[in-house]
């Protein structure tokens, strides 16, 4: 099949795909998309083994939470330098040919890394490259990926869509590391890294076999001076971006570093392994792919759910890191997976409706960068905190600035948008809700 710029280029199909826009899976109903997510979830489960057993190796090689962080900084590293180029690429290129680039040199790295344990030949640094490779090619395929799905499913399905490719994320994280708990544990790491650099060939597959017709028209920059500048300007004078896009910042950069926390809980805290660490990661899978689930029934996003989401999911970080026993920890994360999943989707899709079409490529990579390339920043932070004052305070301290920040973010919004708290405590009305200033001097 060709993957020429004219499959790019193909007219929206009149297909009556936009008017089946209702149930939980309807954006499955479209070939295109069901391949996409065909793909994603082999490929997904694979990601999640390599993750869960990269921190696992790190942490053996170095007994250090803070080389956890500096590893997961190193891979989220090239997308706060790099970000807003990618965005650029992606909208200047066929976002299908990119993802066929992308994709194979993922699975490429997964596949050095493989021969490096495999050979027993791993050390430390080497870990640190390849994550920072994989981070350099992410630069890329995130905003592409994140954009090419409005061109297989068009608007009308494009909140279902993006909600469906969390559950299908969420999906291989209760099977990833399960799996990688089982090969860590019987034949070694190497074979877990192996399996993740081959599930690469699923997408690769999917993607040759899509039929281009059916995609719908994308809108592909052209090469000119200034795109960057212009993608932040558009960004900066909308505060339906600015704001969800400031709030995920705050939240991925210190409340989002999981490989952190659950590493120092199940190795430091509660004395575990390697079997309770995987166990940890599919309770918070199980949340956040109900979370998802969720998500994709509901009709619209609306910026009063982010901040509430936020403030919550602040709020049980703090909670648990309080917890006293194991059993207590392990059932809150489930509910920290769920809210912590509504908070990332409610955001995603609050900004991919809001952004044009010709900058929905920077301005996605303006997301992905504040939500995950901010983790270098508070990865080494939270490390750090962890190791000298205990996974504890870590826990809590990134719980505290999450909640923090969505409470400054719903004022900003609540200012920009004239509206005013307003209490009502009659029976059968709401109780607490935003109205208008206007609303409130009439009522007066």
């Amino acid at each position: 099949m060709s993957t020429g710029s004219g499959a790019d280029s193909a007219p929206a199909p009149t297909s009556t795909h936009e008017s089946k826009t209702g149930g939980t899976f309807s954006s499955l109903k479209i070939r295109n998309y069901r391949l996409f997510a065909t793909g994603a979830v082999i490929s997904n489960t694979g990601t999640w083994m390599s993750r869960i057993t990269q921190d696992w190796l790190v942490l053996s090689l170095t007994g250090s939470a803070a080389a956890v962080g500096i590893t997961t900084a190193l891979q989220f590293l090239p997308m706060l330098l790099f970000g807003l180029y990618g965005g650029v690429i992606a909208d200047r290129l066929p976002k299908r040919r990119l993802l066929l680039i992308s994709q194979a040199a993922l699975g490429l790295c997964g596949i050095a890394l493989a021969v490096l344990t495999l050979s027993g030949a791993v050390e430390v640094w080497h870990v640190y490259l390849i994550a920072f490779l994989l981070g350099m090619v992410t630069v890329v395929d995130n905003p592409a990926r994140q954009s090419f799905v409005s061109e297989m499913v068009g608007p009308a399905q494009l909140r279902n869509a993006v909600s469906l490719n969390s559950a299908n994320f969420q999906s291989a994280r209760l099977i990833g590391p399960a799996v990688a708990g089982v090969l860590i544990t019987t034949v070694g790491s190497g074979w877990a890294f192996m399996f993740n650099g081959l599930s690469f060939i699923a997408p690769l597959v999917c993607l040759l076999m899509m039929r281009t017709s059916e995609l719908h028209a994308s809108v592909t920059v052209k090469r000119a001076k200034g795109q960057l500048r212009e993608g932040l300007r558009y960004v900066s004078g909308r505060p339906e971006l600015i704001w969800p896009i400031v709030l995920v910042g705050f939240v991925g950069t210190f409340g989002f570093n999981f490989p952190i926390f659950l590493t120092a809980f199940a190795d430091e805290i509660f004395d575990g392994g390697a079997g309770m660490y995987s166990f940890f990661n599919i309770l918070m899978a199980a949340g956040s792919l109900a979370g998802a689930l969720l998500a994709a029934r509901r009709r619209s996003s609306r910026l009063r759910m982010l901040v509430a989401a936020g403030t919550l999911f602040g709020a049980l970080e703090i909670i648990a890191s309080m917890s006293p026993s194991v059993w207590l920890f392990s059932l809150l994360l489930v509910p920290i997976g769920m809210i912590g999943l509504t908070t990332n989707i409610s955001a995603n899709t609050s900004v991919q409706m809001a952004a044009d079409p010709e900058m929905r490529g920077r301005v996605m990579s303006l997301y992905m960068m504040v939500f995950v390339g901010g983790t270098p920043v508070g990865a080494p932070i939270v490390g750090w905190i962890s190791d000298v004052y205990g996974a504890r305070t870590g826990m809590a301290a990134g719980g505290a600035i999450s909640m923090l920040a969505a409470l400054g973010v719903g004022f900003a919004l609540t200012r920009v948008g004239g509206l005013r708290l307003k209490v009502d405590l009659r029976p059968g009305r709401p109780h607490v809700r935003f109205v208008p200033r206007e609303q409130l001097a009439t009522a007066a």
